[in-house]
Parts: C-alpha cells; sequence; structure tokens
C-alpha cells in the first residue's frame, strides 16, 4: 500500500505538479462542498439574482463593441469593420461635447447637495416624533410621491408651471407679481428638475436611515439621558455616528452615478427654449442612438459615460474607507 502511494505521488511529481498544489486544490474543494452542503439554501435563493445579473447586465456589456466598429444593421456586430477609437475622437471633436459634459456635471452635482442630505433630516426628524399617529401620517405623505410615475409627474410640473394656466402663476399674479415662462427659462430648470426630484423621492429614501436608526443601542439613549444631553446632542453624538454607515454607502452609489442623470424625466421636461442647459450625455445618446441611428456613437459616448461612473465609485470608495472606514468592499 505504502509502495504503491509513493509512486502515485511520484507519477504526479513527473507531469510537474507539486503536492502542495493538490492539497490546496482539494482543501479548496472540500470547503466549497462542505458550505454548498450547510448553506444550500442560501445558495439557492441567491440563484435567480445571480441569472438576472448575468442574463440582463453582463451579456449586453458585449454589445458596447459596437463603440469601436462602423456598426452597420446588415452586416451585424461581428461582420461590421473596425473602426478603432474613431466615434470617441468624434465625440470629443464635437463643440457639444464639453457642453453635454458640463451640463450632467452640473445638474449631478445640484442634484446630490439637495437630496442627499434631505432623507438624513427627514429621517432624523422622524426619530425624535413620538406620537404615533402623526409620525404615520407625515411617513404616508412623503412616501407617497414616489409612486408616481415620472410621466404623470412630468404632465403636472408643466400645468403647474404653465404661463397662463398654471397654479403657480396664478399666485404670482394674484400677489402682484408678473407671471413666468418656467419650462422655457433656462436658469430655472436645473432647480426645477432637482427640487421635484427631492419632492418625488426624499420620504422614500429616508426609509433607509429610519432602519438605520432603529438599529441604534437603546442603551446609548438611557446612557445619554442620564447625563443630561439635549435631543442635538443625541443626534450630533449617537443618531450620525449610527448611521454613518448608511451614508457612506448611499453616498458612494449617489457618487458613482454622477454622470448618469436620469434620463426620461430630463427628456419629458426637455424644450427649444432649455435645450442649452437640459441636454446631457443621456439624452444625447438617445437621440444619436435611436432618432439618428447612429449606434456606434451613441455606444462610445455610452461606454465613456461608464467608464467615468466607475473611475469615481472607486475613487469614493477609497477615499471613504480612508476616511471614515466604511465602504462598499
Amino acid at each position: 500500500m505504502l509502495k504503491t502511494n509513493i509512486q502515485k505521488s511520484s507519477l504526479v511529481l513527473n507531469k510537474g505538479y507539486s503536492t502542495s498544489t493538490i492539497y490546496k486544490k482539494k482543501t479548496l474543494g472540500q470547503k466549497a462542498k462542505y458550505s454548498f452542503r450547510k448553506h444550500w439554501q442560501l445558495y439557492l435563493v441567491i440563484i435567480p439574482s445571480v441569472l438576472y445579473f448575468i442574463i440582463f447586465k453582463y451579456i449586453p456589456m458585449f454589445g458596447t463593441i459596437i463603440a469601436f466598429k462602423d456598426y452597420s444593421v446588415v452586416q451585424g456586430i461581428w461582420g461590421s469593420p473596425w473602426a478603432g477609437l474613431k466615434y470617441f475622437k468624434l465625440f470629443f471633436n464635437n463643440p457639444m461635447a464639453w457642453s453635454l459634459i458640463k451640463n450632467t456635471l452640473f445638474l449631478s452635482l445640484y442634484h446630490i447637495l439637495v437630496s442627499f442630505p434631505l432623507p438624513i433630516l427627514l429621517a432624523l426628524a422622524l426619530n425624535e416624533i413620538r406620537q404615533g399617529v402623526f409620525k404615520k401620517t407625515v411617513q404616508m405623505v412623503t412616501y407617497a410621491p414616489y409612486f408616481i410615475s415620472t410621466v404623470v409627474l412630468v404632465s403636472m410640473i408643466i400645468m403647474m408651471t404653465s404661463p397662463r394656466l398654471g397654479v403657480i402663476n396664478h399666485i404670482l399674479v394674484a400677489l402682484g407679481f408678473h407671471s413666468v415662462n418656467f419650462m422655457g427659462d433656462p436658469n430655472l430648470f436645473r432647480s426645477i428638475y432637482v427640487w421635484s426630484d427631492a419632492w418625488q423621492n426624499t420620504g422614500y429614501s429616508a426609509v433607509v436611515y429610519l432602519a438605520a436608526l432603529a438599529g441604534v443601542d437603546p442603551s446609548l439613549y438611557e446612557a445619554a439621558k442620564m447625563d443630561g444631553a439635549s435631543r442635538i446632542q443625541k443626534i450630533l453624538h449617537i443618531d450620525l455616528p449610527g448611521i454613518m454607515p448608511a451614508m457612506v454607502i448611499i453616498l458612494i452609489l449617489t457618487i458613482g452615478n454622477l454622470m448618469a442623470v436620469g434620463f426620461e424625466k430630463i427628456y419629458l421636461l426637455q424644450n427649444p427654449l432649455n435645450l442649452g442647459v437640459s441636454e446631457v450625455l443621456a439624452t444625447y445618446v438617445f437621440k444619436m442612438g435611436l432618432l439618428n441611428a447612429n449606434y456606434s456613437l451613441a455606444a462610445a459616448i455610452g461606454l465613456f459615460n461608464s467608464l467615468v461612473n466607475l473611475i469615481l465609485i472607486l475613487i469614493s470608495n477609497f477615499l471613504a474607507k480612508r476616511v471614515t472606514g466604511n465602504g462598499l468592499w
């Protein structure tokens, strides 16, 4: 028996494998089998999510190859000739390119500055409310706008800001002011977009922070109460540190989507008068790709947009881990 094992070991060594590598492979395999047998329910639960990302997220990535080709619908993706970086150069040589990037960045930064702190403030305020009925009423009122579709919301905005029929202009005229063409003023477009979005999503976004606040140790509040801490001091020294991990993760995800402002709402709010500030990368990709059938240029712009977002999320995650010790990975 011993002789047989020695012969097998010698045979393996002669094939160029080390015994440590084989032991390591067996160990990993055994670990995988043990983990699957112990947690097979979790693996079954995670399979649909993995399949979703593979089918709808990873496989479509192969389509970005048309950014490097003179794509022709007749010839197909693989039959179309290679074009190198032609469409990237075409985009950056376009006088509109920097205007599109500037509009996208300004709108995204404005959106982050407004939409990031508001849910935190709302969650902290709701956490301080002790009356159950009032608290639930406020929560319901703030959650409800989230379930309004984008098309309906845009219709409401256009109707309410209409120069002749809008409620806002009726109020302004009644107060002695002049009627304002809100949707035709480029200076007002960003504010209308950002604050209407904040009205729609602040309540729903606060749910994450309320959940984080529910996980704060109650003994900390008791200790603070014994020490005579005020409500502001409790918020500063207990609530905010308690929700800091959630704040950091949401901020990283928000910065990661800095260049990906919502296409649908901007496109619906656009008109020739505000096009100078409302034309962003997402709307330009739509117009180049689907309306002008310039698929390669649209894919190149979309790929550039995604790469910038990837770099931003890597940098923000690195900085967040260095500063707060919390991050996505």
